[in-house]
């Protein structure tokens, strides 16, 4: 993986990985705030073919609300994004955007106990699709 993410390859169609991530990460407190569809963008503004490609902004309100209480300016860090592509090879990846890794950008100690709840719940939602 990288060293702001994690992630795998699931065992679903790309429409069905989209409907399991979302599912389950309500099961952990998230709504989708927001959804990129950069595979249609790219087509649309600059002719390109790409396979399926969709950013999804995943919020927990609760999480959100006690961060920004903390550091209001952590908004430029949020929402947690959630990546489903579908590879050349018609694989379907799922991955999540590390939080510990985007939140330790901050340097605040009221946010490092956040970011960790963040990413064990991300981490359940991962667990739970199908490999």
């Amino acid at each position: 993986m990288s060293n702001f993410g994690f992630g795998k390859i699931v065992s679903t169609d790309f429409d069905t990985a989209i409907q399991q991530v979302t599912d389950e990460l309500a099961k952990e407190g998230f709504g989708i705030l927001t959804v990129i569809d950069v595979q249609a963008t790219l087509k649309a503004k600059l002719d390109v073919d790409m396979p399926p490609y969709r950013i999804l902004g995943a919020c927990n309100p609760v999480l959100a609300n006690q961060a920004i209480s903390a550091v209001p300016d952590i908004g430029l860090l949020l929402p947690c994004n959630v990546l489903v592509r579908e590879d050349e090879e018609g694989l379907v990846h799922v991955d999540f955007m590390d939080p510990g890794a985007v939140l330790g950008l901050v340097e605040d100690s009221r946010v490092d106990p956040l970011a960790g709840q963040v990413k064990q719940k991300l981490e359940s939602v991962l667990a739970a699709l199908q490999s």
